[in-house]
């Protein structure tokens, strides 16, 4: 493989045939097959080249499954940073986190049992012009029909017929629809008018209405308040009784950034404060060697805990083997980022301890999760989604000045495994179809 210029070359120890050992999804004992090979050192550049083509690092060790022999299919899936855009799950982790940090509120229940998959209303935010066209012309459709069912009651205990008016309203439910922009007049709203003086009505008081027609109207001045200025008042000017709910000031349109949900402004008097560290996979690094011990121990309660793993299997050996060995050659390019390039710990420390490790490679191209590990007492902040939104906001701080940094690879995706639906939350991408509202589409990885 080509190396960078000026650098060592990667030394790799191929492994001939394919290994087969016991599946830690679907426990098979020999299902799992892979080709694999010992990476003495190796170049970020040969890195990224290999995870391109489907091949992980594990520690030293970097494998492929065989996709059409392995009882998982793994497949490489990466997030697009640059065009993410938190859903409202994701939101509600962050603002739960800001709660607990702000005021030191633990909410009940834990997210991270919570389902991932965007709903529908997500699904069509962000289109305003076809939810005009498609669910507020549905609206009225359906106003009408209450409408008219009500006001034909109404008229049969007077003895009267309702057909006198009918043109008449006609014409103002054509006006209404054109103001808001459908292309077709749709059913006629017929409209509650107040009663004239002389027929016993006390004309101190509003007219009469239906709390399904109060709760429908401010769905609707809900929606419209989303649609360029004065478009609210044109429809209130057609004849639309006012609200009895007023609208809200107008606020931008653009949603917050991931990074203003991240670092939102805390009170002084804060219950807690969060604080996360970079820190180079190396003994040599102080900083690295001083909180290893910490790092380590937290890494024992959370196997225990979270995957039962036995003490004798959480050992430093075994920990250092898997987290903190590397082959990857740290790299400090003039045109890299300010850390470099390598294997790094991105430490969570609260109120100066540490409660959750990610473990990431910064390659060229991307930033790639390695394994996240997280105190077990703190399950209520849901700390693996909140730690990969907080990965992904740094890999588009990581581009700001290394352009060509534009992905974050989230390891494997087994669709077999329920235990990973949630990473297909950070690759769905909205994109605006006139016919069916809106379209997801997933993004894999080469």
């Amino acid at each position: 493989m080509a190396s960078w210029a000026g650098l060592s070359p990667s030394i790799v120890e191929y492994f001939e045939g394919e290994d087969s050992y016991r599946c830690g999804y679907c426990k098979n004992e020999s299902g799992s097959r892979s080709n694999g090979m010992w990476a003495h050192s190796m170049t970020v550049q040969d890195y990224q080249d290999l995870i391109d083509r489907g091949w992980r690092r594990s520690g030293k060790y970097v494998y492929k499954p065989v996709m059409n022999q392995t009882c998982c299919p793994q497949y490489t899936i990466r997030c697009r940073p640059l065009q993410f855009q938190p859903s409202k799950s994701h939101k509600k982790v962050l603002k739960k986190m800001l709660k607990f940090l702000a005021k030191g509120e633990i909410s009940k229940g834990n997210c991270e049992d919570e389902p991932m998959e965007p709903t529908m209303e997500e699904t069509v935010a962000g289109d305003f012009a076809l939810i005009n066209k498609l669910d507020i012309q549905c609206d009225l459709k359906t106003l009408s029909d209450d409408l008219k069912e009500s006001f034909e009651s109404e008229e049969k205990k007077k003895g009267k017929s309702p057909k006198k008016e009918e043109s008449k309203e006609l014409i103002q439910s054509q006006r209404i629809e054109e103001k808001l922009g459908s292309g077709e007049p749709s059913h006629p709203i017929k409209m509650h008018m107040a009663p004239k003086p002389g027929k016993g009505a006390d004309l101190s008081k509003p007219p009469c209405r239906k709390a399904k027609e109060i709760r429908k109207e401010r769905k609707r001045l809900k929606l419209m308040q989303q649609s360029p200025a004065g478009e609210l008042e044109g429809f209130q000017a057609q004849g639309e009784p006012p609200s009895l709910f007023p609208p809200k000031a107008n606020k931008s349109n653009q949603p917050k950034s991931l990074e203003d949900l991240i670092f939102e402004s805390l009170p002084e008097n804060a219950s807690h404060k969060l604080e996360v560290r970079l820190v180079p996979v190396s003994f040599e690094d102080p900083e690295f060697k001083s909180s290893f011990s910490q790092s380590f121990s937290l890494y024992v309660k959370y196997q225990m805990a979270i995957h039962q793993d036995p003490p004798d299997e959480c050992g430093k050996t075994e920990f250092t083997r898997f987290l903190c060995s590397s082959p990857l050659e740290a790299e400090n390019p003039p045109h890299g980022p300010d850390c470099g390039y390598g294997s790094f710990h991105q430490q969570y420390w609260l109120d100066g301890r540490i409660i959750a490790v990610g473990v990431i490679d910064i390659l060229p191209y991307c930033v790639s999760s390695v394994y996240l590990y997280y105190d077990p007492d703190y399950s209520f902040l849901s700390l693996g989604v909140y730690s990969a939104l907080r990965e992904i906001g740094f890999t588009r701080q990581l581009h700001q000045k290394t352009s060509q940094l534009n992905y974050y690879y989230m390891g494997f995706y087994i669709h077999s495994c329920p235990k990973m639906k949630y990473k297909l939350c950070f690759l769905w991408t909205q994109s605006q179809s006139r016919k069916t509202g809106a379209r997801w589409r997933i993004g894999l990885g080469l």
